[in-house]
C-alpha cells in the first residue's frame, strides 16, 4: 500500500510517517519501481504501535525504547513495566502541577472584580509574587 493508505490504516498523517522515517524512529519503507513508498502489513503494525504509544503520551525517544522492546522477542516484561511506571510517575507529577496551576488561577479570578477600573488584583498578585 502507498503512504496515503498506510496513513489511513495507522491513524497517522503521511507527513508524520515521513518524519518518523527521517528521524529513524521507524525503518524506511521499501520503494516501488515508481519510487513511491510501499508499506506491508508489518509496517502498518509498527505504525499503529507508534501511533498508540504517542496517543498514550510517550515521546519520540520513549517510543524508540518501546519499539526496541516490541521488536525484541527476548524482552522481559519487567523492562516494559519499568518504562511505563516511570512515564506514569511523570504524568502524575504533571497532573499535580496542573491542579496547582488551576487552583492558583481560580484564586486569581475570584479575587478580581472584573470591572472597568484600572486596579487589577490579578496584575498586583503576579507583580508581587503572590501567585504560587
Amino acid at each position: 500500500m502507498n503512504i496515503s493508505q498506510a496513513a489511513k490504516a495507522s491513524g497517522l498523517s503521511p507527513k508524520t510517517i515521513r518524519y518518523y522515517e527521517r528521524i529513524d524512529l521507524i525503518g524506511a519503507a521499501s520503494r516501488g519501481d515508481n519510487g513511491y513508498r510501499r508499506y506491508n502489513e508489518h509496517d502498518i503494525d509498527v505504525l499503529r504501535f507508534v501511533q498508540r504509544a504517542r496517543a498514550t503520551g510517550f515521546g519520540v525517544e520513549e517510543c524508540r525504547q518501546l519499539l526496541s522492546l516490541y521488536r525484541n522477542p527476548g524482552r522481559h516484561s519487567a523492562e516494559v513495566k519499568t518504562l511505563v511506571q516511570e512515564k506514569l510517575s511523570r504524568v502524575e507529577h504533571q497532573i499535580t502541577e496542573l491542579l496547582h496551576m488551576r487552583d492558583t488561577l481560580q484564586d486569581l479570578v475570584a479575587r478580581c472584580p472584573g470591572n472597568e477600573e484600572a486596579q487589577c488584583s490579578i496584575i498586583d498578585s503576579l507583580a508581587e509574587g503572590e501567585a504560587h
